[in-house]
């Protein structure tokens, strides 16, 4: 809301100053361009700034995911075989 304050103060504000109305809708124009301009120049920083820290949890995620996976096998490689009876020894491989 007050956005749209500011801009009808500011527009007022032109109306005043002149007197013309083709002045007036030059001035308008020019506004919103440069606006706009800025708008989309924060909307794609901002995007850019977003893709690296979304780049940045994705990576953080996979490498605990792969961590975990190979503490898994790790795991699954050491421990005994299901027909143990106590006297065979520890599979040393990995499971593919």
């Amino acid at each position: 809301m007050s956005r749209c304050k500011r801009l009808m103060v500011t527009l007022s504000g032109i109306l005043k100053d002149d007197k013309k109305n083709s002045q007036f809708i030059m001035r308008s124009v020019i506004l919103y361009r440069d606006n706009e301009n800025n708008t989309k120049g924060n909307m794609e920083s901002g995007y850019l700034e977003m893709a690296s820290i979304n780049l940045e949890y994705s990576e953080l995620g996979c490498e605990c995911e792969y961590n975990e996976c190979l503490e898994y096998e790790t795991w699954l490689s050491e421990s005994d075989l299901s027909n143990d009876n106590n006297s065979s020894k520890k599979r040393r491989y990995l499971l593919c």
